[in-house]
């Protein structure tokens, strides 16, 4: 499936704060913890719990969320579908960022081994 530009932009727009409820319900619904989605973010941005409130606190939108972040170097090693999207063909680099963390917490949920998700082996 091929994202248009206003699927683009709505994910530009669109705040970390008002995503991350669901992450947290998401994975604490299949077991996993809060601590666990913490370590998840920070493998892929950089940020640690304390940057990740301040983000929220600050309603970031995801633009200006990876715009701070500091990708981790083997983000590209995230790949497969999340919602009806093949993550190595999304075309711009920000929706790809997102749908990285999105596939990142939904490995988390399907109870994915912390080092499969953080890709170390």
């Amino acid at each position: 499936m091929k994202a248009s530009e206003t699927h683009h932009e709505r994910m530009a727009n669109m705040t970390f704060g008002s995503v991350y409820p669901h992450y947290v319900t998401k994975i604490e619904k299949k077991g996993r913890t809060k601590e666990e989605l913490h370590q998840v973010i920070e493998w892929l941005t950089g940020f640690d719990k304390v940057k990740v409130q301040s983000l929220i606190d600050q309603q970031a939108t995801f633009e200006s969320f990876f715009q701070q972040a500091k990708l981790n170097q083997n983000a590209h090693l995230i790949t497969g579908m999340i919602c009806g999207y093949r993550i190595e063909d999304i075309d711009n680099a920000l929706t790809q960022k997102v749908r990285y963390l999105d596939k990142l917490v939904d490995e988390l949920a399907k109870g994915k081994k912390m080092e499969k998700i953080l890709r170390e082996g």
